[in-house]
């Protein structure tokens, strides 16, 4: 999750472009209101739209009910037929325009795709503009208790509310099985998820994640277990460095569950797969993203 070797490493990868993370901040703000309207504003190396092309596609803001409430989420599709879905959870700063214009590029490639507000106990998306506003004075607080309302048995219902929610939307092709994706703080839900609804996820994608290995019972590497999912854990290169061991420690996991997972490492540091993020890496990002196509295309 962003902490404090993440944002040594924000740092770094500003001053390689010559900013500081006020400028940053600001130059953020405006992109992703013009990527939000499909115009790309960056040049290759910052944050940018996903490429263009794919098929045409339709979206809505939608409202799922769950044991604990309604949760607002982006429902985003092809524009005709039917297609195999997936759940799309942000990172920390939670749903905004760059999930959306993320969702929106996931859409384009054949996948109903519904992003959802993790946050959905305490506020409707978004909670933050960007991820720049979790770095400003009061981002961490801000978002605090709103973390504190998210439970595992929570995230274990929200997921059952959600497929169920999928499998009813006529967009959605229930003969195919559900994908899930995470980043950073979410990057465990897919785990989650599929052992919360282990006859309907058939792929669970962790992009930069955090508390992969907790030690627990219900730890994420350890809900493997009874489950049929494909997985993939795209690790960041600078929490491998803080976590040498968890590479391994999944792998290991894998195996004991039976269950198939790629478990890569990446040359870009945390938050490289999300488009507003300091970190943003277009070439390993898209890497990561053809890893997990691979695995969708795999759902029975």
């Amino acid at each position: 999750m962003c902490d404090e070797h993440t944002l040594e490493a924000d740092e770094l990868n500003l001053a390689k472009r010559g900013l500081s993370r006020r400028e940053f901040a600001a130059i953020t703000a405006v992109s992703m209101t013009t990527l939000a309207a499909g115009t790309p504003v960056f040049a290759q190396d910052g944050p940018s739209a996903a490429p263009a092309g794919g098929v045409p596609t339709s979206e809505a803001a939608v409202k799922v009910k769950t044991p604990d409430g309604t949760m607002d989420a982006f429902f985003v599709y092809p524009s005709t037929g039917k297609h195999p879905a997936i759940i799309m959870w942000p990172d920390i700063a939670g749903l905004r325009d760059a999930y959306k214009v993320m969702a929106r590029d996931l859409a384009a490639k054949g996948y109903a795709v519904l992003a959802v507000n993790q946050y959905y106990r305490s506020a409707p998306a978004p909670v933050m503009n960007t991820i720049s506003d979790f770095f400003q004075p009061g981002g961490r607080d801000k978002l605090a208790p709103m973390m504190q309302k998210i439970t595992n048995p929570g995230i274990a219902s929200d997921a059952k509310a959600l497929v169920a929610w999928v499998d009813a939307q006529p967009q959605v092709d229930t003969a195919k099985k559900i994908g899930v994706e995470g980043y950073c703080m979410t990057g465990g839900y897919g785990a989650r998820c599929a052992n919360a609804v282990p006859g309907r996820i058939g792929a669970a994608s962790s992009f930069h994640g955090a508390g992969l290995v907790t030690g627990q019972p219900d730890s994420p590497d350890q809900l493997m277990k009874g489950t049929t999912a494909l997985y993939l854990f795209a690790v960041a290169h600078n929490d491998d460095v803080a976590r040498p061991q968890e590479r391994d420690q999944l792998r290991l996991a894998a195996e004991d569950a039976q269950v198939g997972a790629r478990i890569e490492l990446f040359a870009a540091d945390h938050g490289w797969c999300t488009i507003d993020a300091p970190s943003y890496h277009k070439e390993e990002a898209n890497r990561a993203r053809l890893l997990s196509l691979w695995n969708y295309s795999k759902m029975g």
